[in-house]
């Protein structure tokens, strides 16, 4: 009896769920890349290892130290003694230098190399100036420092980068309650103790969580550090696999970039995972900027302004003193480099933001511990340097390029050549990857903002999972998703290694380094123009989102 029943009931087919399978399929193209490129420095074609270790990775090695070293200590600095001194003090300026402070990120680290060196070498206007002041007739009349140094690496990138440790800082100090500032000062503490023994101890976390960022970004760094001659690890995998042709090597190379981020993240999460912060109260009493006087409100302005004078103004003037040149803007290469730009870098923005909402709504929706465990692998790609994640990208590619031509070939008799290698398609991809991380956080914390009534209401009505999502959720987070796509497509804009390496055509990034490389602002000056215009639209969404 027992089995005709069960011969009567339906038969039910259990499928898999579509949104798990999804997010194992973003997780695994976000994987691949860095698998990919382990591999081969496991399985080199010729293991160049032991040269390598004997003769240029130490070199590599240190110089990508010394750079990491100058540039976080410099940034923890400059980020956290100007987001001290505006959310804490009231001083002349203080309203717009607030916002001001975010302006550097609007210029990619290696427009500023370019600027800086412009307006300091021997042809500029400060030794030109310096040369007629003082009559002097050339180079042997006077000293002047040298420009293209490690140094001058480590100043720019410092310049272009402490605004990611100032933003979460001053964040940070805003949080914090006004009274444990007043029992400080009741107790007879000044102002650099309140600072050192109240405010740098809770605001410690975020200011290591920007620190971590920027050293990502140092070891990424490509342009800056080609155009000062510093050899790096970014440096070495350009000049291991393009100009030795040897993919093992640069394989090898990248791995070792990959472990130096995959410390630096687990230091920075073992760090704050040693420390505890919380509010003493729900309504605690906001810092309340406490106004200064005559000589050190001055000096406060001045603290604030200098680096934005020299990461913003100063690059900005520089490159608008070059970009007066009609001809140079209607050149065929700007106009097909800012096509290529907005074809891949918008292309990138749409499939990275439609790929992290998918990802953080199947979550919600699947309840599966699997992707609930994949979610966070998924923005390791923004901690991968574009020169490793490009690596990872065209080695496989390159594998399935020639599979393809070899199925042609048998098909049709003709050799169709490598079909997929240098797309703009790849270089989606790639961008897809590396920014993934952006668009997943910014969905995350849209869709936790949709109260849960909402969607339920509409499943009771009969609405699917995809139809809640485009009915309910996705008219609430509009704005967000609208935010993360400038993000993202910001990020690409300025994006260099990645872009060198797996593209054959011309973006503004590529077009600024190629002219700049060969001394020539005039060229690079509109393209870099460009791309500061787009980064500013980011810093003003930065600065509505940090009101």
């Amino acid at each position: 009896m027992p089995d005709q029943i069960a011969q009567q009931l339906p038969r039910r087919t259990i499928l898999p769920n579509p949104w798990s399978l999804g997010a194992a399929l973003i997780a695994t193209i976000v994987l691949l890349p860095i698998a990919a490129v382990i591999w081969f420095a496991a399985t080199p074609t010729e293991n160049i290892w032991p040269h390598l270790r004997s003769t240029t990775l130490p070199r590599y090695l240190y110089n990508t130290g010394v750079l990491m070293a100058c540039v976080g200590v410099a940034t923890a600095v400059i980020g956290t003694v100007t987001a001290w001194l505006v959310v804490m003090y009231r001083f002349p300026g203080r309203r717009w230098l607030q916002w001001a402070l975010l302006t550097p990120l609007a210029i990619p680290s290696y427009v500023g190399a370019y600027a800086l060196v412009d307006f300091l070498e021997y042809a500029g206007p400060v030794q030109t100036a310096l040369r007629e002041a003082f009559g002097w007739a050339n180079a042997r009349d006077y000293w002047f420092p040298q420009i293209r140094t490690r140094g001058a690496a480590a100043f720019v990138m410092s310049l272009a980068l402490f605004p990611y440790v100032y933003i979460l800082a001053r964040a940070a100090f805003r949080e914090q309650s006004g009274a444990g500032f007043e029992v400080a000062r009741a107790l007879g503490a000044g102002p650099f103790a309140r600072f050192w023994r109240v405010g740098l101890p809770l605001a410690r976390p975020a200011i290591a969580a920007g620190v971590a960022v920027v050293l990502m970004e140092t070891v990424n760094d490509f342009g800056t550090v080609d155009f000062f001659a510093v050899q790096t690890l970014t440096t070495g995998i350009f000049s291991v696999w393009r100009q030795g042709g040897n993919l093992g090597g640069a394989a090898q190379i990248a791995c070792v970039a990959l472990s130096l981020i995959v410390i630096l993240v687990t230091l920075e999460k073992i760090s704050r995972r040693k420390s505890r912060f919380a509010a003493g109260a729900r309504n605690q009493r906001p810092v309340t900027p406490a106004p200064l006087q005559g000589r050190k409100a001055w000096i406060a302005t001045v603290i604030c302004a200098l680096p934005v004078i020299m990461g913003f103004v100063l690059p900005i003037m520089v490159i608008l003193s070059h970009a007066f040149d009609a001809a140079e803007w209607a050149a065929p290469g700007l106009i097909e480099a800012v096509f290529w730009t907005l074809l891949v870098c918008g292309s990138a923005a749409v499939v990275t933001v439609v790929g992290g909402v998918f990802m953080v709504y199947g979550v919600r929706m699947s309840r599966k511990r699997l992707p609930a465990l994949l979610m966070p692998i998924t923005g390791l790609g923004y901690a991968v340097p574009g020169a490793v994640l490009a690596l990872g990208v065209l080695v496989p590619l390159v594998w399935i390029d020639n599979r393809l031509a070899d199925t042609i070939l048998w098909i049709t008799g003709d050799d169709p050549g490598l079909l997929l290698t240098g797309s703009a398609g790849v270089l989606v991809v790639a961008y897809a990857v590396r920014f993934f991380a952006i668009a997943q956080g910014t969905a995350d914390a849209a869709l936790g903002r949709v109260a849960p009534s909402l969607p339920m209401a509409a499943r009771s009505l009969g609405r699917t999972a995809g139809g809640t999502l485009r009915a309910v959720h996705l008219p609430l987070v509009r704005a967000s998703v609208g935010s993360a796509l400038l993000l993202v497509f910001v990020d690409a804009v300025k994006e260099l290694p990645a872009t060198l390496m797996l593209f054959h055509e011309d973006t503004l990034a590529t077009r600024v380094h190629a002219k700049a490389s060969l001394e020539n602002l005039a060229e690079a000056a509109p393209a870099a123009l460009v791309i500061s215009v787009v980064g500013l639209a980011a810093v003003a969404l930065l600065a509505r989102a940090n009101r």
